[in-house]
């Protein structure tokens, strides 16, 4: 199920909706919560880095426990401000193939970036979470979270990524997004939660927050750190 909370016509791509990540969680929390969510086990699983603070925000709302996932962008190797599709810490792939084509990128091409990326997100893993024992979601429904979806291929490999740990549902909830990362997203999960909607031809995550300044390795390990003392 798909629902956009905020889809006015009358928003302009400069005008920020969210003060920052922690606001636009907080949000996001209310709206879970309104929605019954924190009534029955719950795990929220944020996309490092910008989704983290999110979580954080999302996971106190809903009195759920929080944890991360890190899937990585493919970048085309030269235009890497453009991706092919995305992977995550345990190889679990998605491809743009429309994108793959028109870029005429070979499958030899293809493996050797997957496996510099796949290697970059287990060392970055490593580096927030240690020896963490793997995710038990069994019985519990998980909630995908982020700071936005601009393609949403990153998503869509968490979403896959996550179903291989059997959790009774799928939940992927974000403050804003497109409309084509929803429609790619909708038929992967049990519930699709996005407070603002809008068109990719006019729309930047960035441009929704007042504060989009970047978050560190050390905040992401602090947020962490805190949810996992809280627990």
């Amino acid at each position: 199920m798909k629902s956009g909370i905020d889809n006015e016509l009358n928003w302009q791509p400069s005008d920020p909706i969210f003060a920052d990540r922690l606001d636009a969680g907080r949000q996001l929390g209310e709206e879970l919560r309104l929605r019954g969510y924190g009534d029955e086990p719950a795990t929220v699983i944020a996309i490092p880095k910008g989704g983290v603070p999110v979580g954080h925000a999302v996971a106190q709302a809903i009195g759920a426990r929080l944890e991360i996932i890190i899937p990585r962008k493919l970048p085309i190797q030269d235009d890497p401000d453009t991706s092919f599709g995305a992977i995550t810490p345990d190889g679990t792939m998605v491809l743009d193939l429309p994108l793959i084509e028109e870029q005429q990128l070979t499958v030899d091409v293809i493996k050797h970036v997957a496996m510099e990326t796949l290697s970059e997100v287990r060392r970055q893993m490593q580096t927030y979470c240690g020896d963490c024992p793997p995710l038990d979601l069994r019985d519990e429904t998980a909630i995908l979270v982020d700071d936005g979806l601009a393609s949403g291929f990153t998503m869509l490999a968490a979403v896959r990524a996550i179903r291989r740990h059997e959790p009774k549902c799928v939940v992927v909830a974000v403050p804003v997004s497109t409309f084509n990362s929803l429609d790619r997203l909708a038929p992967q999960v049990n519930e699709l939660i996005c407070l603002v909607e809008r068109d990719s031809t006019t729309f930047a995550v960035a441009n929704c927050y007042e504060n989009f300044s970047d978050v560190t390795d050390d905040q992401v390990r602090a947020f962490l750190q805190n949810a996992w003392a809280r627990r």
